[in-house]
């Protein structure tokens, strides 16, 4: 249970009957017409269902997201996942990851910072950050040690993600693949992932019975049922598994609800308890 990205940001691969979309190109300016809103939200964790030989009786847990930003200034992300996972006979395991990141609103600079401690110990730390050059991507890690690497400039980080994936939506497609780096685990790794958007669910449909119900800024927005797949980047084989998948319901500003973490063997869903919106500032 170390990864997080899910919520912005960022998903079980499925086949979409309908248009395709398959992004390659190096990420446009985040300006567009994406209008992010900044907001906190708390989703309460529990498990859903289980499958496969791996035992496990209750999850339980809780994540807080605190998004703030704007595509002129840039966008900060404030987050952390508690996860209680007890697999029975005494085997209680207790995750805590907590990250910061930075992201510019053209997608050429990215920061991050991170730490997962299981049972109160530290198992990960990474710390550093990525720009976009002309030719590609540079890396330089500070943590979990000293490192510098190139990604292909194709890349995606998490928020530009997101924002491709909103403006996919908006304009009728079903599908989308994207590389993705966002700085988790060993800071190290890319993954590829698989998007499926379902149809745009309509106001007077599935009305929210969580924090979203009866906000009025969210009221007759426009949201989509979104399921992202991460598959380990360059990995051999025949069809690939995704290492995990995130569902929710994406608002086109954003801010998702209705959570499903699918880790294969078992499916926790998180519940939106909380939402306080916060003001967008303006470009200048």
């Amino acid at each position: 249970m170390t990864r997080s990205h899910w919520l912005m940001h960022g998903a079980a691969a499925a086949l979409v009957a309908g248009s395709c979309l398959a992004l390659s190109a190096p990420p446009a300016s985040a300006q567009g017409g994406i209008i992010l809103a900044g907001h906190r939200a708390v989703y309460d964790l529990k498990l859903a269902r289980t499958r496969g030989k791996r035992a496990v009786e209750t999850v339980r847990g809780r994540i807080l997201y605190d998004f703030a930003g704007s595509a002129c200034e840039g966008y900060t992300l404030q987050f952390r996942q508690v996860s209680e996972i007890d697999s029975g006979e005494g085997k209680v395991v207790l995750s805590d990851l907590r990250a910061a990141t930075f992201e510019d609103g053209d997608a050429k600079t990215f920061r991050f910072n991170s730490e997962n401690k299981v049972n109160e110990r530290t198992t990960e730390t990474v710390d550093g950050h990525a720009d976009r050059g002309p030719s590609g991507i540079a890396v330089k890690l500070a943590k979990p040690k000293d490192k510098s690497f190139d990604l292909d400039a194709k890349i995606a980080f998490p928020t530009e993600h997101m924002r491709r994936i909103i403006e996919a939506a908006e304009a009728g497609k079903t599908l989308m693949e994207l590389p993705v780096y966002d700085g988790s685990e060993t800071g190290e790794k890319v993954f590829s992932t698989l998007t499926v958007i379902g149809h745009e669910i309509l106001p007077d449909e599935k009305k929210p019975d969580d924090a979203a119900a009866g906000m009025a800024a969210l009221a007759g927005m426009r949201r989509w049922p979104v399921t992202i797949s991460y598959f380990e980047q360059g990995k051999a084989g025949g069809e690939q598994t995704p290492v995990y998948s995130i569902g929710f319901e994406l608002y086109e500003n954003g801010i998702s609800r209705a959570l499903s973490l699918d880790y294969g063997d078992f499916v926790v869903s998180g519940n939106m308890s909380q939402l306080t919106l916060k003001d967008t500032p303006a470009c200048k």
